[in-house]
């Protein structure tokens, strides 16, 4: 049986100074596996949706995110902004 090769990206938004999110990192193997540790060390949420992950891949790092995707982005900036949220209310 093939092992599935691990595969990541992370997007940055701010909402002050980029239209859409941007790709900040994104890589295969060794690199993907980085980046989901960085993600767990500094606590940052991940989400995980494999179509979504190598369109992102395609994209060039610091590039937006194209039009077509704003949907699935921003169901998942609401899945994250909720997490926030609730960890927000447990720390009170």
């Amino acid at each position: 049986m093939e092992k599935k090769k691990k595969i990541a990206a992370a997007l940055k938004y701010e909402q002050n100074e980029n239209k859409a999110p941007v790709v900040i990192a994104k890589g295969e193997g060794y690199i993907a596996e980085k980046i989901k540790e960085i993600a767990l060390e500094l606590d940052i949420p991940t989400y995980k949706d494999e179509k979504l992950v190598k369109q992102l891949n395609n994209l060039a790092i610091g590039e937006e995110i194209p039009p077509e995707l704003y949907q699935v982005v921003a169901e998942i900036l609401t899945f994250i902004i909720q997490l926030d949220t609730k960890e927000a209310k447990l720390n009170k």
